[in-house]
C-alpha cells in the first residue's frame, strides 16, 4: 500500500496523550429527542431517560497549541474545503456530543470561503483550538467508494437484486414491551399478517426472495459478495457493460445488528499468515468467499444487518450531514464524540498516510466510541486496497471553534455513574 504521503510526527505523541492541562469536568449533554410512533404502535409516555454518554461525560482536556503542529504537511487544503462543505450543516445541527453549539461555528463559517486557499493552514490555526476527548488513543480503519458490475434492469448475468428501503420496514415499540423499557427510539421491525410488531426480515430471508416482486429494485449487481461489501462501505457505484454508472447511496438498514465476518474467520483460525489462512483485509475475506463458496454464503448470512439504497446525484457519495464525502479528507465518527462537521487532526499512527487533517463528516454503524474513526479514500483501485487493509492506532484532536472549551469548563460536573464509557 501506498505510504508516506505525510510525514510521521515524531515527538508528538508527548503532547497529545500526557499534556497535565486542566481537565474539562464532564457535563450533562442534551436529552434525547422521543422517535416519532410509527403507524399502528402502541402509545406510550414519554420516560425519563438518563442523558447519553457523550464527548462531554466522558471528559475532555485542551490540546496543543495549532500554531505548534505542523499543519501545513496535514493536506489543510483538502480538509478546509470539506470544512466549507459541512458548514451549512455545522450550523442548524444539534451537536449530540455536547462539545459544540450551531452559533459557535458561525465565526470560522463565515471566515472560510473567502480565505486564501494558499494559507489554508492558517485558517485552522486562526479559528480552532484543540481538545482530546477521553485519552486522545484514535484507532482509524477505513472505507470506500467501490465500483461493481451492476444494471438498472435484470438481464442476463446480472441478477442480485439492489433493494430500496421497503415501506413495511418502520420504528414501533412491540405491545409486549413495558412502558418502562421504551427509551430512546422504538426499534425496527415490520407489521406481520395479525398486527404485530416483529423484526424486520434478516440477509439470508432477503436473499431467500422475502422481497422480491414487490417493485424495490434500483438495480441489479452482477456478484453477490461484491454487493455485500458495498453494503458494508455504505455507497458505491453499479457499472454496466456499456460503461452506463449508477450511483447509488446508503438509505436504511433492516435493523438486525452487524456482525462483521472478519473478526468471525479470526475466532475460526482462518486468519493470519500461516498455511490455509487469509489475511485480514478485505481483499483477503474476498479471496476465502471466492475459494469457499458455500462456506462464504453462510458466512455472508452470519450477518444478519441487510442495508437499503438509493439513487444519488452529484460528484461524491454523500455523507450522514447530507453533503458530498471526500478521499482522503472525511472521516466517519461517532456523533456523541465528535461534532459532525467538526476538522479533526491525526497523528503518530502506525499508518502514516492516515496522518494529517479530516473532517468528521459521516457516521457508521461500527463506528462507536471516543476516538474510533472510518477514514474515506475515494473510489478506484488504489482506494480499494487502501481501506480494505486499513487498521491504524495514534493519536486524535479534535478541532473546536476557540473559546468553546472556556466555555465548557464552566459547565457543572454530572455524577460519577454518568463518566462511565
Amino acid at each position: 500500500m501506498p505510504g508516506g504521503r505525510v510525514k510521521r510526527w515524531a515527538g508528538l505523541a508527548a503532547p497529545l496523550f500526557l499534556a497535565a492541562c486542566t481537565v474539562i469536568p464532564p457535563a450533562t449533554g442534551p436529552r434525547p429527542v422521543p422517535a416519532r410512533p410509527a403507524p399502528g404502535a402502541v402509545p406510550s409516555p414519554a420516560p425519563q431517560t438518563s442523558p447519553p454518554v457523550n464527548a462531554v461525560a466522558l471528559g475532555v482536556a485542551p490540546g496543543p497549541a495549532l500554531t505548534g503542529l505542523p499543519l501545513a504537511t496535514a493536506r489543510p487544503g483538502a480538509a478546509l474545503r470539506a470544512f466549507i462543505e459541512s458548514c451549512r450543516a455545522l450550523l442548524v445541527r444539534t451537536d449530540q456530543s455536547g462539545l459544540t453549539r450551531p452559533a459557535d461555528w458561525r465565526p470560522a463559517c463565515t471566515a472560510a470561503p473567502t480565505w486564501p486557499a494558499t494559507d489554508a493552514a492558517g485558517f485552522f490555526a486562526s479559528w480552532f483550538e484543540t481538545a482530546r476527548v477521553s485519552d486522545g488513543r484514535s484507532y482509524v480503519t477505513g472505507y470506500y467508494e467501490p465500483e461493481i458490475a451492476g444494471t438498472r434492469t435484470a438481464q442476463p448475468g446480472f441478477a442480485v437484486p439492489v433493494y430500496r428501503v421497503p415501506p413495511d420496514l418502520v420504528r414501533a415499540w412491540p405491545f409486549e414491551t413495558p412502558f418502562e423499557q421504551r427509551v430512546g427510539q422504538p426499534p425496527l421491525g415490520r407489521f406481520d399478517a395479525d398486527g404485530r410488531f416483529v423484526p424486520y426480515y434478516d440477509r439470508a430471508q432477503i436473499e431467500d426472495g422475502a422481497l422480491a416482486g414487490k417493485g424495490l429494485e434500483i438495480g441489479w449487481a452482477a456478484d453477490p459478495a461484491e454487493l455485500f461489501f458495498l453494503q458494508v462501505q455504505g455507497s458505491g457505484r453499479l457499472i454496466g457493460p456499456d460503461g452506463t454508472v449508477i450511483r447509488i447511496g446508503f438509505a436504511g438498514q433492516n435493523g438486525h445488528p452487524y456482525t462483521g465476518i472478519g473478526a468471525v474467520l479470526r475466532d475460526r483460525g482462518l486468519i493470519g499468515t500461516g498455511p490455509g489462512q487469509y489475511p485480514g483485509s478485505m481483499q483477503g475475506i474476498l479471496a476465502y468467499i471466492r475459494e469457499h463458496p458455500e462456506e462464504g454464503r453462510a458466512l455472508m448470512r452470519l450477518n444478519r444487518s441487510y442495508v437499503f439504497f438509493r439513487e444519488v446525484t452529484g460528484d461524491g457519495p454523500v455523507g450522514a450531514l447530507n453533503v458530498p464525502i471526500r478521499g482522503q479528507a472525511s472521516l466517519a465518527a461517532d456523533p456523541l464524540m465528535v461534532p459532525l462537521g467538526a476538522p479533526v487532526l491525526l497523528a503518530e499512527a502506525d499508518r502514516p498516510e492516515i496522518n494529517g487533517l479530516w473532517v468528521a463528516q459521516d457516521t457508521g454503524g461500527a463506528i462507536k466510541g471516543a476516538n474510533r474513526f472510518d477514514s474515506f479514500w475515494g473510489a478506484g483501485p488504489t482506494a480499494r486496497v487502501i481501506a480494505g487493509g486499513m487498521a491504524a492506532r495514534g493519536a486524535a484532536l479534535i478541532l473546536l471553534p476557540k473559546g468553546t472549551l472556556a466555555r465548557l469548563s464552566a459547565l457543572p460536573a454530572t455524577a460519577p455513574q454518568q463518566r462511565r464509557r
